[in-house]
């Protein structure tokens, strides 16, 4: 198991369960925190960006495990989640992993089948996390950029060429190759198929995704 700053969050109303699962974990270097139901949860995490994983009951007092799934997705929280359950059956193992578990295990299971799970839940966390960052930045260098220095990033990574792009701004080529120099810095790209790398991971952002002033 990959130690660092990650906890797993074990939900399930059965305290035997908890504590079984708590030694298991500690007993690899994990970090363990647990709750008896979904509402207990969500105080203590609700609003807190928390790093690692849930491994999650199917079945408990008030909202369900699916349910709590359901609300994680709708307010835009990424954990990923395992899912334990003793009453599984098909239908809630297709739809808790439509939703994007990361496994669904049916009581009993082996523990090593658990600790696999729960490390590819936190090595998905892990890369997730890495990819928001990465936007995170490459969206402040594209917001660093002038109306117009972005107008001119959009056609270049279209692959449209200096003189068409200076007609279709209606200013000077002289003009464009500044805008396109400014863009290249700006956006830390050594290379026109590495502006282009960039663009995509923004995801091909709007017209209206910033409203500076033209340059």
């Amino acid at each position: 198991m990959n130690k660092d700053d990650s906890t797993v969050f074990v939900v399930d109303d059965d305290v035997s369960i908890r504590e079984a699962l708590t030694n298991l974990f500690r007993s690899v270097g994990l970090t363990v925190k647990t709750f008896g139901s979904a509402q207990e949860y969500l105080s203590a995490t609700d609003n807190v960006d928390v790093s690692g994983c849930l491994v999650l009951d199917v079945r408990l007092p008030g909202t369900s495990g699916l349910d709590l799934q359901r609300h994680l997705v709708e307010s835009n929280t990424h954990i990923p989640i395992v899912f334990i359950t003793g009453h599984g059956d098909i239908q809630m193992s297709v739809r808790a992993m439509k939703t994007g578990a990361v496994e669904f295990l049916t009581k009993p299971f082996r523990d090593q089948d658990l600790l696999d799970a729960v490390q590819q839940a936190l090595d998905r966390d892990r890369v997730q996390r890495w990819r928001r960052a990465e936007r995170s930045e490459l969206r402040k260098r594209y917001e660093s950029l002038t109306s117009r220095e972005q107008q001119v990033m959009r056609l270049v990574v279209q692959g449209v060429v200096n003189k068409q792009i200076a007609h279709q701004l209606n200013v000077s080529e002289p003009t464009v190759k500044m805008h396109r120099g400014h863009v290249m810095q700006k956006m830390q790209a050594a290379s026109l198929a590495d502006l282009i790398k960039l663009s995509e991971k923004l995801e091909a952002p709007g017209e209206n995704s910033k409203s500076s002033s033209s340059a």
